[in-house]
């Protein structure tokens, strides 16, 4: 075998095994632990000719490892060296170190708990952190502390968390291996471009053609900006020789193998590469890098219970690997599309996908595995709890789990399918209903990614994939190999025969599966739809399937709006209703609406949030009482018929209680918070018959309030607070509690005449705010002292109001002249 730099630090990964079970094995990119050290412990006796069992995260990774080994021995992939991953394995009888990914290691410990057979399980690129080598590892612990004690672990990476993983694997050997170094320049702009992200990448692309010498490798963040760069180099003009690749792992194999491949004498190669090339794959004559530093990943919204991609920002730990591309086989150079003063803000790792992920897989194998909850198991991210509640949730509703949370007969089932949980649903389902086999092309259309190649415009109807499956027309051949070669495996697994898929019955299939996102249109004609878990969804405005009333959606984003439907298939409304009789409810509804200003009231049919039917009905009973005082709080008290004489009613009693005149607890709150928020209670005995605004003035607004009150209650305030006070002429003027700290009497002065007193109220305790008004009712004086006022003011006020009221009363002696409620002589 050739030398590699990881050879230097094989030695005492033998000797750590000698001493512990477990072993942290850390080296940089292109050390060669991947493909050397599974050959190097295959020989160790401690094996006692078992095999070793390698978890890749990646299936490109894993085939081209094993097939790395294989040439190693001189012998064909699926001899001493084999690989299993989803839809492809070589393996025989005579397999000792066995490639796998895609969960299969979690499937061969629910198969087989003990792993008989196995002696050494390794975790290869575990910084990657996919919720896959996660759950392995929380796994295989579980198994080497229960059921195994001779089962060893290696947990090999480049950038490795170690006090991370010290907490669950203990404290174990740690070998580190410096590996060969090469030098890397790396350059970056000097200020945040302007330019689209595929623009600057395009530029850049040609800027290294000249500047540096071998293979180019691109990272971008996905497919879209992958064929947004292609289709710019394609048209500008690129070196005579230049021979541009992509490299994703929806790539055809012809396709990857063309990236892979050594450029011939006299050409380069430029690779557009997804996040694919970071790690694992060494790509003989990359001497450099291109970085745009982003990273796409899925998104868990557990409140919606679905998931987006997201563009961010590359970690520290995952450009620091793409750069370590440009340097396996020699010196080179990294071109990174950021500033220099920005590369320290990057976070420091990827976030773990157990984190953001959609945890429904993981929940269901952990209940499998009988483990009750996570907390049964040593994960080193523990599943966000929300996540996990809402995965279980789901769970519950698909049949999977029972109430106490334990793997009833049907989870059991769907434990079995190598598929999403809420695909297994519906493959076990579908099948009850002869639609079995259509059920696996669906489900293995949904499990992968578009048939369809990205950048066509198609139709987002479920049919056109499926006739693209079987049929004509431009797509995907790698995506439709799998597609097909997974619908094979399911009919197997499940046992059914291939027919031609039933297109009339895709939508019940897909209800199937996403019970929560069956939808139906908001409005006819439109393109905007209402689905069962309260989330609203848009088609594309081009889409045949707008003219349908119902639909059951397969792929939406994670939007905080409508969310965009990227998949759906129409379903008819008597089917959904006989599919999932037991979920759909019917009730009447009495409810405010705000558009119609009225109480309406309807029967309705229901599955979840969705209404799959509404007959209006006529409003009767306390329900409408209680709607119409919701549409009350909604609009406001104002809407309600105020007189002069309720509204002093109120500021009388706030005035009292405010004050302490009274006991607090007993004393009603007519504030507008108080009678807003409980108006349901203190209006609704009067609104028999009311179903409308405008009806709301029929009211006695004064009664209702008085309702509020006890007998003795209204006696304290008359007391307290009175309505009105008698002037000197005689007159009832009422008093003003609105105005302030004190209550106002408002009153002409010829009324006031030989009151030396001011008038009190609260058995004394406050004196009125007297305002002395004209003839004409317009302010003359304000005072809380009329003795003083008589002696010290009136004179001037008297002088000043004869000559403007010439005819009317102003005595020189007002303490003894005789009030009158006539202003003129």
């Amino acid at each position: 075998m050739n030398p590699l730099p990881i050879d230097e630090a094989l030695p005492r990964v033998i000797a750590a095994f000698e001493v512990a079970r477990n072993v942290i094995l850390s080296a940089p990119p292109g050390a060669g632990k991947t493909t050397r050290v599974p050959l190097e412990l295959i020989a160790m006796p401690w094996l006692e000719g078992r095999k070793i069992i390698m978890l890749e995260p990646r299936r490109l990774a894993a085939r081209r490892a094993a097939d790395y080994m294989a040439r190693q021995l001189k012998e064909e992939t699926g001899k001493t060296v084999g690989y299993r991953i989803r839809g492809d394995a070589k393996v025989s009888s005579a397999t000792r170190i066995e490639v796998v990914t895609e969960g299969i290691l979690t499937r061969m410990i629910h198969g087989e708990p003990e792993l008989p057979g196995v002696g050494l399980v390794i975790f290869d690129e575990f910084h990657e952190r996919s919720i896959h080598a996660d759950l392995g590892l929380a796994l295989t612990l579980d198994v080497q502390e229960h059921l195994r004690d001779d089962l060893r672990l290696l947990v090999m990476s480049a950038t490795l968390d170690g006090v991370a993983l010290n907490r669950v694997l203990g404290k174990v050997p740690v070998v580190e291996s410096e590996g060969q170094s090469y030098p890397v320049e790396t350059t970056y702009l000097e200020s945040v471009p302007t330019d689209a992200v595929e623009e600057t990448v395009a530029h850049t692309v040609h800027r290294a053609l000249r500047e540096a010498e071998g293979d180019i490798l691109v990272f971008l963040p996905g497919q879209r900006e992958i064929r947004r760069v292609e289709r710019l180099l394609e048209d500008s003009s690129l070196p005579e020789g230049t021979l541009l690749c992509t490299l994703h792992g929806d790539a055809s194999p012809d396709i990857q193998h063309a990236a892979l491949t050594p450029a011939l004498p006299g050409t380069r190669k430029v690779i557009l590469s997804t996040s694919i090339a970071e790690s694992s794959l060494t790509i003989d004559g990359v001497r450099v890098v291109v970085d745009a530093g982003l990273a796409r990943s899925a998104r868990f919204d557990p409140r919606r219970g679905m998931s987006g991609l997201v563009t961010t920002t590359a970690s520290r730990a995952a450009v620091n690997q793409r750069r370590g591309r440009a340097a396996r086989q020699g010196p080179g150079v990294c071109y990174r599309l950021w500033t220099e003063s920005r590369n320290d803000a990057l976070p420091k790792h990827p976030t773990p996908e157990i984190v953001v992920a959609d945890l429904a897989p993981l929940a269901l194998d952990i209940a499998r595995w009988g483990a009750g909850s996570a907390e049964g198991l040593l994960f080193i991210d523990p599943p966000p709890q929300a996540h996990l509640a809402q995965a279980r949730s789901l769970l519950l509703s698909l049949g999977a789990l029972d109430q106490r949370g334990a793997l009833t007969p049907h989870g059991m089932v769907m434990a079995n399918l190598p598929v999403h949980p809420r695909l297994a649903h519906m493959i076990v389902r579908a099948k009850e209903l002869g639609l079995g086999s259509t059920a696996c092309d669906v489900a293995a259309l949904l499990e992968e990614r578009d048939i369809v190649p990205a950048g066509l415009r198609v139709d987002v109807d479920l049919a056109t994939r499926i006739r693209a499956l079987y049929g004509g027309g431009e797509v995907d051949r790698g995506v439709r190999a799998r597609v097909q070669a997974g619908a094979r495996r399911l009919r197997e697994l499940v046992g059914v025969g291939e027919e031609q898929a039933d297109e009339r019955r895709l939508g019940i299939l897909l209800a199937l599966a996403y019970p929560d996102r069956i939808a139906r249109r908001r409005t006819p004609g439109g393109s905007r739809y209402q689905m069962a878990n309260g989330t609203g969804a848009a088609l594309p405005e081009w889409s045949h399937l707008s003219r349908e009333e119902y639909l059951a959606i397969a792929d939406v984003d994670g939007a905080v709006t409508d969310a965009k439907i990227f998949l759906a298939a129409p379903v008819d409304r008597a089917e959904i209703v006989e599919v999932f009789d037991g979920r759909v409810t019917e009730e009447d509804q009495v409810f405010w609406s705000d558009a119609h200003e009225a109480v309406i009231a309807r029967h309705v049919q229901r599955l979840g949030s969705l209404i799959l039917s509404e007959t209006t009905i006529r409003p009767k009973g306390d329900a409408v009482r209680v709607a119409m005082a919701d549409g009350i709080r909604a609009m406001g008290l104002s809407v309600l018929p105020w007189t002069k004489e309720a509204n002093a009613l109120r500021a009388r009693s706030e005035w009292v209680r405010q004050r302490g005149l009274v006991p607090q607890e007993d004393w009603p709150d007519l504030t507008d918070e108080c009678l807003t928020a409980l108006v349901t209670v203190w209006l609704r005995p009067f609104l028999n018959g009311i179903t409308r605004r405008a009806q709301l003035q029929k009211l006695d607004m004064t009664k209702v309030l008085r309702s509020l009150f006890t007998q003795r209650q209204l006696m304290a305030l008359d007391a307290l607070a009175p309505e009105t006070i008698r002037t000197p002429s005689g007159s009832r003027i009422r008093l003003d509690y609105s105005a302030g700290a004190l209550p106002v009497l408002a009153v002409r002065l010829q009324e006031m005449f030989g009151l030396t007193d001011t008038p009190a109220i609260a058995g004394g305790k406050f004196k009125v705010l007297i305002h002395l008004l004209s003839p004409a009712n317009r302010p003359l004086a304000v005072t809380q002292d009329l003795k003083s006022f008589w002696t010290t003011t009136y004179p001037e006020v008297r002088k000043e109001m004869r000559g403007s009221y010439p005819k009317h009363v102003w005595p020189e002696d007002p303490l003894n002249a005789l009030p009158t409620r006539k202003t003129k002589k």
